[in-house]
């Protein structure tokens, strides 16, 4: 695997069109394939076929738009048994990059486990019952186009009844299993059966699919497309170098490519010979439960079995607290507003703890500090977690010393051990109810404590907090604490380094805080008792104060840089540079307005702050204005991710004019033909009292972005006929200012076309801890 690693990156950047892409990378695959087919045994038969589809759909994400591909390239291979077979397992990597980077961990390295995983069950002596296809699809990072080409036109993707999709969110690690189904719980079963080094998580699943994540794989083009129920997989460390010149092939530890390749090699074995495929539609019933334990094995149970465990769980847990307020009966009101009254002051102390870690992000923010933490982890740490431990406590001690005056401590320790049980079980009840497989957490959180708190009820009474009561009280919350470190680990592996990646309207600070403070919620819910339980906690909050302010001070000082070019662990700043050259046309074509500019876009909250100091002309330039009339404020962008940016921090340096040396050939009635390099976005606003009613896109009906504009992602590969595509409009009579307003963008992001002069001289300039992407693109504007 390794070697067909090396080799693929070697091609270097593989965007859709280019000829690296398009002709290199699949000759590579094409010759490697062929000489696995002739060392492959008598037991199989391996057919090969290149397809490239032309095709367009609508999916809702980032904002929603149409996408339209022409000629993209698909690799496809089937092994069969000699006899042939008549349903087929897939599997899908995909070779095409991002422009500016070599995408070995996205998605060379998939697509070498892929190569090898095929010689390797292709030299086997024994049959498999059904056949295995290995799409290696040459158009993902256009939004997924490749998986929509071949699922809904392929006539082997008739035959396909599950799927294996391998992605990378990350460089290398353990890759995660973050999405199954939709149901089909036999699909999850056959990987906790196949799988020899699981790492898995339902949690993943749930955070990935409520759409927070701005990603997406083509599991959900075979989802939605397709029908098909398949398993997603994907490498998440290291995402600081994910879609970056840094995502080189010798950043991926030999030892991740072993793994991956035993785990996808046995589950593909697995389905290839199970009975269950064949009627794969037969088993779709209801969601699944799972999640790994420390990547030794997976638990995994049908989701009705976990609703039934997780209602029992909360029950009897309810019967305790209520048998502990009744008993004695004459005390039960006096008991319940006690148990209420901790209650209250749990969630009051959550609830103080979250607003004033959010205010500390908050000002760090506002006073330009954000991600202070994002190359030092322990930063964040150091500020968010101590501040919210801090302020827990604080609140705590205040109600032990005013509220609690006088009053018995074993009694207090025991009743705010209540409030949490008494939390989580409600917690544990909403999550059921509202069909969420991560309750299973809140079940942990539930159970453990309950058999801790029933088996050391004695010592819960003896004064003081024993060394024999501290003892069994940490072995019986062990296995709860140590899952969810464990599962906190996940988390902000997988989310601290999309902060940097999440555009500059959402304050990373305060999301991380936000985190930061359910985890320490979380953890310290079955702790909060002991504040009541020690005499003092004074050294505590004094340490914990201590830590905060200092690391208050030092970040307001600057000292953290956010960004990292250290050649062994780079974290970036991604900024991306698009040299634009606009025209503006009137309803009889002429041009009213025209300019040229190199647009910079910083992709986090920081924008582009950090780098004016070393290329300080850039804030002497002329901030473009929203062009309010055009739509998406008259700018190229490559896809509809307007609502992750501040338009105040878009900028167009002014630089002399951009050759056009393709110019967009646009001959518009309502037929429309057009000529382009291989990327171009579209942009259409009916103007007032007009609608778009149907185009020739996607199923027919136009869907608009967010915004209400309407934007259409195309790409093609080579030798692709010219765009031809028709829209239909209702308006009004009287248009004296015309119906629509069309846009066109063409951008070129490889070749001669790609840096202009003015742009490679402004590139050179930034400093090396950026990762600064830059293309030319133009622009036009038509009325009609």
């Amino acid at each position: 695997s390794r070697g067909y690693l090396d080799n693929i990156t070697a091609i270097g950047p593989r965007t859709v069109g280019s000829p690296e892409n398009e002709v290199i990378a699949v000759n590579y695959l094409l010759e490697q394939i062929r000489g696995i087919k002739r060392e492959s045994t008598d037991a199989h038969k391996i057919s090969v076929d290149i397809q490239r589809p032309t095709g367009s759909f609508s999916i809702d994400f980032l904002g929603g738009f149409t996408s339209y591909y022409a000629n993209i390239t698909n690799v496809v291979v089937k092994l069969e048994p000699r006899n042939g077979a008549e349903h087929a397992v897939l599997s899908n990597c995909h070779f095409d990059s991002v422009p500016n980077t070599p995408g070995a961990s996205d998605d060379a390295v998939s697509c070498a486990v892929m190569l090898e995983i095929l010689n390797t069950l292709s030299k086997s002596s024994e049959s498999l019952q059904h056949a295995v296809i290995f799409l290696f699809n040459g158009a993902e990072e256009n939004i997924l186009q490749a998986s929509h080409g071949f699922i809904t036109q392929h006539e082997w993707a008739k035959s396909i009844r599950a799927f294996i999709n391998l992605e990378a969110a990350g460089v290398g690690g353990k890759e995660l299993v973050f999405q199954t189904g939709p149901e089909n719980p036999w699909l999850v079963q056959a990987y906790v059966a196949a799988a020899k080094h699981p790492f898995a998580s339902v949690v993943a699943q749930e955070i990935f699919q409520s759409g927070i994540i701005p990603a997406d794989t083509d599991f959900r083009i075979y989802r939605d497309f397709g029908s098909v129920p398949g398993i997603d997989l994907a490498f998440i460390e290291n995402g600081y170098i994910y879609h970056t010149e840094y995502d080189t092939s010798d950043r991926i530890l030999t030892d991740s490519i072993q793994r991956a390749g035993d785990n996808i090699l046995a589950v593909l074995k697995y389905l290839a010979t199970s009975e269950k495929l064949a009627k794969s539609f037969e088993y779709r019933h209801g969601n699944v439960v799972f999640f790994d334990i420390l990547g030794l094995f997976v638990l995994a149970y049908p989701a009705r079995v976990g609703t039934i465990m997780n209602y029992i769980t909360a029950a009897i847990a309810f019967f305790y607290l209520c048998k502990k307020v009744l008993q004695p009966k004459p005390r039960a009101v006096h008991n319940l507003k006690k148990l209420l009254t901790a209650f209250s002051i749990t969630l009051t102390s959550w609830v103080c703890t979250l607003v004033a870690v959010l205010m500390v992000a908050m000002f760090v923010s506002i006073i330009g500090r954000a991600l202070s933490w994002y190359t030092h982890f322990y930063v964040s740490v150091s500020l968010y977690g101590t501040a919210a431990a801090a302020k827990l406590i604080l609140v705590h001690v205040l109600a032990k010393k005013f509220f609690y005056k006088n009053v018995n401590e074993q009694y207090l320790g025991d009743v705010f051990f209540d409030a949490s049980l008494m939390i989580w079980s409600i917690v544990l009840a909403v999550m059921t109810q509202m069909g969420l497989c991560s309750a299973f957490i809140c079940t942990l959180w539930v159970a453990f404590p309950l058999l801790t708190k029933l088996m050391i009820h004695k010592e819960f009474s003896q004064k003081g907090a024993t060394i024999k009561f501290i003892v069994m009280y940490l072995l019986g919350m062990f296995v709860p604490y140590l899952y969810m470190l464990y599962l906190s680990w996940t988390v902000f592996e997988m989310f601290t380094p999309v902060m940097g990646r999440s555009g500059s309207e959402i304050p990373p600070d305060m999301v991380l805080a936000g985190f930061i403070v359910i985890f320490t919620m979380i953890l310290s819910s079955y702790f909060i008792n002991f504040i009541y339980l020690v005499k003092s906690t004074k050294t505590t909050l004094v340490t914990l104060t201590t830590v905060f302010v200092v690391t208050l001070i030092l970040v307001c000082s600057g000292i953290f840089f956010p960004y990292s070019s250290d050649a062994a662990n780079p974290k970036p700043k991604r900024v991306f540079l698009q040299h634009t050259s606009r025209r503006f046309h009137d309803l009889d074509g002429n041009v009213v307005k025209s300019d040229s500019g190199i647009w910079i876009n910083g992709f986090d909250y920081n924008g582009i702050s950090h780098i004016t100091p070393h290329v300080p002309e850039i804030n002497d330039t002329i901030r473009t204005p929203c062009e309010e009339q055009a739509p998406f404020c008259g700018l190229p962008w490559i896809l509809p991710v307007h609502f992750m940016f501040r338009f105040v921090r878009t900028r167009m340096s002014r630089v002399a004019g951009l050759h056009r040396r393709k110019p967009a050939a646009v001959a518009i009635s309502y037929t429309s033909r057009i000529l382009s390099p291989s990327h171009m976005s579209l942009y259409a606003r009916p103007r007032a009292g007009s609608a778009l009613s149907r185009w020739s896109l996607g199923d027919g009906m136009p869907v608009a972005s967010l915004g209400g504009d309407y934007f259409v992602f195309y790409s093609r590969g080579l030798h692709a006929a010219p765009w031809r595509f028709w829209v239909e409009l209702t308006a009004p009579e009287k248009h004296s200012d015309g119906i629509i307003s069309l846009a066109i963008a063409a951008h070129y992001f490889f070749g001669e076309d790609q840096k202009s002069p003015q742009l490679h001289a402004l590139l050179e300039r930034f400093p090396n801890w950026t990762f600064s992407s830059g293309w030319s693109c133009t622009y036009d504007l038509f009325l009609f």
